[in-house]
């Protein structure tokens, strides 16, 4: 396991809250799932999610006989199943038709300034940013809308951004069956804006680069065009 580029002799289960602290730690590629997580329905989800935040609600001693809060549980229940977190449910997968590229069109194809609203999976705030994607067809093609709905699925869970960016890699790499693909994502994280160290001026980049675009040439290329 590595934390900030270095190697933890041990594992990071076995450190404490206290001393992992306010450190950004991704565990893998893959969003960390239970292995019956699906066992039980959307509706059933919301109705424990309802009563559960109600519960937090009154700990933290709010009135839910008041007007504006009573209906509180139910619609942050409904936000979290059906919203910012569907992109946990495969069942929200998008569908995607690929076309031959009858084209012949063998450059990148460059869709830039994709907006999306993630949550960091520490602290489940907002993170609030624009993706860029690049990819060389071997083949297929990709309607437009159907990448900003693959960006926008592995953004609705909560997140780590190295990570959203290396699924939204592996998805297109998959789906179009090449290796030519590059995602860059630059947002911003309210864990650290809105709470913390309170820096509203910094942003995060991360970027992954496959196949031809690991080459100078065709990296510089892409970076150009997202400028």
């Amino acid at each position: 396991m590595k934390q900030n580029g270095t190697l933890l002799s041990t594992p990071l289960r076995d450190y404490t809250i206290e001393e992992i602290g306010d450190e950004h730690i991704g565990t893998s590629h893959e969003t960390p799932m239970k292995a019956n997580a699906f066992e039980i329905d959307d509706d059933l989800k919301m109705e424990l999610i309802e009563n559960k935040f109600k519960d937090i609600m009154e700990i933290m001693g709010l009135d839910l006989t008041d007007d504006s809060l009573n209906g509180t549980p139910k619609r942050v229940a409904k936000m979290y199943i059906k919203e910012i977190f569907s992109g946990l449910n495969p069942a929200n997968k998008p569908k995607v038709t690929l076309f031959e590229n009858k084209y012949q069109y063998n450059e990148m194809l460059v869709e830039k300034n994709i907006t999306f609203y993630s949550n960091c999976e520490h602290h489940f705030v907002p993170i609030i940013g624009k993706a860029h994607v690049a990819y060389i067809s071997s083949g297929s093609v990709i309607g437009l809308s159907k990448i900003n709905r693959i960006v926008d699925y592995y953004a609705k869970r909560p997140q780590v951004q190295e990570r959203l960016t290396v699924q939204i890699v592996n998805e297109l790499k998959t789906l179009l069956n090449t290796e030519d693909v590059a995602v860059i994502i630059d947002a911003e994280h309210l864990c650290v804006s809105s709470r913390g160290i309170k820096d509203v001026n910094s942003s995060t980049v991360t970027a992954q680069f496959e196949g031809k675009f690991k080459e100078q040439a065709t990296k510089n290329e892409f970076l150009a065009y997202i400028k």
